[in-house]
């Protein structure tokens, strides 16, 4: 099951960048923690109001949008 319903967007929030259940933590952060080498128990022993499907929703987040085609010119 998708846990995409997880990410939010609020154009009066962190200036419109997707956030995780709409709290002041963007998908960015979470991602930048995992690629800096942050496992999954850190992160959310860090940030307390994190649930694990939250960490799920920002690789699925992450995942979907670099899904798209590379059009090259001629």
């Amino acid at each position: 099951m998708s846990e995409l319903h997880r990410i939010t967007v609020n154009s009066e929030q962190l200036g419109g960048r997707p956030c995780i259940r709409g709290l002041r933590l963007r998908v960015k952060d979470v991602l930048d923690l995992l690629a800096s080498g942050a496992s999954r128990e850190e992160i959310l022993a860090d940030y307390p109001y994190l649930e694990p499907a939250d960490i799920t929703a920002a690789l699925e987040f992450a995942a979907m949008q670099s899904d798209h085609p590379v059009l090259r010119a001629a």
